[in-house]
């Protein structure tokens, strides 16, 4: 178990919840960084007793330097310089990751170099740039524990075991529109997309997990933390939310990781691991389940799953370019700009005016998310 940790991100969904595992587990919390929420930032401050703290938006961070202002906690700079100090803050042993959007890229490389565990739940460090971050921990030895349900369902299937896999299994819940037409979709409204039949998430997240961009996300991530191709993966839709992932070996066997749907869990094993420790989750009960089902997705339906297992098989910078058009149309549906199905049609867009990177450098990869949200804003704004 780790001593001390960085949380980027401490006040979204992902990092209240590291916030609640840090406590009871006795955890030093070091640096707490937010994008605009100064008010739980200062609660949660607080009660951990930090020794940084920032918040990326500008006015946050003004008002965060006034009300810390005489106090004995760091306070630093807003945008990605506050993220990467944070990420670099002396003493600590992780970081966990629970920034959304590219903006967790550049810290999370940092930490890496300082070869510090990354609890990842940052989803786009891996997808726009996983060559380059799996290449640089494997540089430095620093250790990768996912934080995805998903992934740390297969990470904890795998242990001991890589080179025995032939298949990855991952699952998903087909979201709160499972067996929807896009007639039916057309008119669906952010209110909706936020509900998710089984997780407690944030908006961007469950707008992606509605539209099955995430389990796209993570067929792309998946690639990069296991070391397999697209063919290695196969997605199965599992409404119940039971086995969150699971693993096939050559023989054959069919190793699973079931829970209840918790995110606490596989934040507190990113934090313990590889020991194990009592947690403050319900228990599953196998005998109150009435049955387990496991379905193809229907891509024809699922066009932004689709569309990201397109990009996981063309790789270069085609998976930043998506990922940062499906953020900033995420964005837009959930302001009311931008109905439903227009998030698939618009990243699909962006994605066939921006150039094909085969081999794409950090700084192509950054260069490419800024020309997608860029093309998107004039676009569509």
């Amino acid at each position: 178990m780790v001593n001390s940790t960085a949380i980027l991100g401490s006040t979204g969904s992902i990092g209240r919840q590291s916030v609640a595992v840090c406590e009871r587990l006795g955890i030093r919390a070091t640096a707490l960084t937010t994008n605009r929420n100064v008010d739980l930032l200062l609660e949660q401050a607080a009660k951990l007793r930090p020794e940084y703290v920032a918040a990326s938006d500008t006015e946050a961070s003004a008002k965060l330097h006034y009300e810390l202002s005489g106090s004995d906690i760091t306070v630093g700079p807003p945008g990605e310089e506050g993220l990467r100090i944070a990420a670099s803050w002396q003493d600590t042993d992780c970081v966990v990751t629970a920034v959304s959007g590219a903006v967790g890229l550049r810290p999370t490389l940092d930490a890496i170099g300082l070869k510090r565990r990354i609890a990842l739940a940052n989803k786009e460090t891996l997808v726009c740039a996983g060559s380059i971050v799996m290449a640089r921990a494997s540089e430095t030895g620093a250790e990768i524990v996912p934080v995805d349900s998903e992934h740390s369902a297969i990470f904890q299937c795998l242990c001991g075991r890589e080179g025995e896999l032939r298949k990855i299994l991952l699952t998903g819940s087909g979201g709160p529109f499972r067996g929807w037409t896009r007639e039916q979709t057309a008119s669906v409204t952010p209110a909706q997309a936020v509900k998710h039949p089984n997780w407690s998430m944030g908006a961007k997240i469950s707008v992606d997990s509605a539209t099955m961009m995430n389990k796209g996300l993570e067929f792309i991530e998946a690639m990069h933390l296991f070391g397999v191709s697209p063919d290695d993966i196969e997605v199965l839709i599992h409404p119940e939310s039971v086995v969150h992932s699971a693993v096939e070996l050559l023989d054959g066997t069919v190793i699973a990781q079931l829970g209840v749907p918790d995110m606490s869990l596989p934040i507190q094993y990113a934090l313990t691991w590889p020991e194990r420790c009592p947690s403050a989750s319900g228990r599953l009960d196998l005998t109150a389940m009435s049955g387990l089902h496991f379905l193809r997705p229907d891509l024809e339906l699922m066009p932004c799953l689709a569309l990201a297992m397109d990009c996981a098989r063309r790789g270069g910078n085609a998976p930043a370019v998506m990922s940062a058009a499906n953020e900033a149309a995420v964005g837009m549906f959930l302001a009311g700009k931008l109905g439903y199905n227009e998030i698939h049609e618009s990243v699909a867009w962006v994605l066939g005016r921006i150039d094909f990177i085969a081999e794409p450098s950090l700084e192509d990869i950054i260069a490419s998310d800024g020309e997608a949200r860029t093309l998107f804003k004039e676009r569509y704004s």
